[in-house]
C-alpha cells in the first residue's frame, strides 16, 4: 500500500516524471558531449603532436556528468516508485554533490576558458613558425581549410601559405577564438539547465522524504 496520500501522491508522481526527464537528459548531455569530442573539425584541430587536450578535459567531464546523470536518474524514478525513504534521501545527497561540483568545474571552466583559447592559438603559430618543419605547415593547412582562415601570425610561411587566399579571409587567431568560445558557450548553457533541472529535483525528493517519515511516525 502506499505509504503517501492526497497531495503527496501527486508529488511521488511528479519526482517520477522529473527522474524520467532527468534521465533524458543524462542522455543528452551524454551524446553533447560524444559530438563534441568527435566532432570532425575538432578532433582535426586537436590531435596533432603537442595539441593542447584542455578542452578535451572538458569534454571528458561533460561526458562522465551525462553518464553519472543517467545512473542517478534510474535510482531516483525506482525510489520515487518504491517510496523508499533511504533511496531518496541517497537521491538528494547525489545531486547535492554533482550541483556543488558542476558550480566548481564551472567557475574552472570560466577561469580558464580564456587560457583554452591561447593555447590553442599558440599551437597554431608554432606549427607554422619553422619553414623547415613539414608536419608544422601540414597542421597549419589543416587549420586553414577547418575554420576557413588564413594567417594572424607574423611568421614569413604564414604570408607564404596565405598567398592564395581571398583578401576578406578571417585570420585564423580570430576564428580560433570564435569557434572554441562557440563549443565553450555550448557547455556552459547545458551546465546552467542541468543545475536548474537539479534544483527542482532536490526539492521534490526532499518533500517526498519528509512526507514519507511523517506518514510513518504518524503509523
Amino acid at each position: 500500500m502506499s505509504k503517501v496520500q492526497g497531495g503527496m501522491k501527486c508529488v511521488k508522481y511528479l519526482l517520477f516524471i522529473f527522474n524520467f526527464i532527468f534521465w533524458l537528459s543524462g542522455l543528452l548531455v551524454l551524446a553533447v558531449g560524444l559530438w563534441l569530442r568527435f566532432e570532425p573539425n575538432t578532433v582535426e584541430l586537436l590531435t596533432g603532436d603537442g595539441a593542447p587536450d584542455t578542452f578535451f578535459i572538458a569534454v571528458y567531464i561533460l561526458l562522465g556528468a551525462g553518464g553519472l546523470m543517467m545512473i542517478i536518474g534510474f535510482f531516483g524514478c525506482f525510489g520515487a516508485v518504491r517510496e523508499s525513504q533511504c533511496l531518496l534521501a541517497s537521491f538528494f545527497a547525489c545531486l547535492l554533490i554533482i550541483f556543488g561540483a558542476e558550480i566548481a568545474a564551472g567557475v574552472f571552466g570560466f577561469i580558464n576558458k580564456k587560457q583554452i583559447v591561447e593555447e590553442v592559438q599558440k599551437f597554431y603559430s608554432s606549427s607554422i613558425a619553422d619553414v623547415s618543419n613539414s608536419n608544422g605547415t601540414a597542421i597549419a593547412v589543416i587549420y586553414h581549410q577547418t575554420l576557413n582562415c588564413c594567417g594572424g601570425s607574423t611568421s614569413d610561411t604564414s604570408t607564404t601559405l596565405c598567398a592564395e587566399a581571398e583578401e576578406n579571409t578571417q585570420d585564423c587567431l580570430t576564428a580560433i577564438s570564435d569557434f572554441f568560445n562557440e563549443k565553450l558557450h555550448t557547455i556552459g548553457y547545458i551546465g546552467i539547465g542541468i543545475a536548474g533541472v537539479m534544483v527542482i529535483g532536490m526539492i521534490f525528493s526532499m518533500v517526498l522524504c519528509c512526507a514519507i517519515r511523517n506518514n510513518r511516525e504518524v503509523i
